[in-house]
């Protein structure tokens, strides 16, 4: 199988498929759009021409830097995908940003092994992640 690492963001419609069957919360059409626009980098793997893979860099250029939707088509994971991913994510901040930036990221479940690998680690008891959703919280996966 030969998949390709591409320096890019993906479609619209790719990053809403991802999201849906890796069963991260949904996203509307209009939030997809104006979300992508903001994406500092990305990277995406193609097997046979498709978008199977995908993570994202966003934040403000400068202080902070957060790492987002890290997803693998299921029938594609455990191939090493994420963790590529998440390496090219963690060399473009090593190139881009500036000392003292502050790189976070949300871990589900053992998604924390992967993470840990590139040097994040838990912030509590210090810190304690925090979220609201505007319009309620929104369906996973459906």
């Amino acid at each position: 199988m030969t998949y390709d690492l591409l320096a890019e963001a993906p479609s619209v419609s790719d990053y809403r498929r991802l999201r849906e069957v890796t069963d991260l919360s949904t996203k509307t059409q209009e939030a997809a759009e104006r979300g992508l626009k903001g994406t500092l980098h990305a990277a995406i793997v193609r097997f046979e021409g498709r978008t199977v893979a995908m993570g994202r860099v966003i934040g403000d250029g400068g202080c902070h830097y957060q790492v987002v939707d890290i997803a693998v088509e299921p029938e594609h994971q455990g191939r090493g995908l994420g963790k590529r991913i998440v390496a090219a994510l963690m060399e473009w901040l090593h190139e881009n940003a500036p000392n003292s930036a502050y790189v976070s990221l949300i871990a589900d479940g053992d998604a924390r092994h992967l993470y840990a690998q590139f040097g994040f680690e838990p912030v509590m008891p210090a810190s304690i992640g925090m979220a609201t959703w505007i319009g309620g919280r929104p369906a996973k996966g459906t």
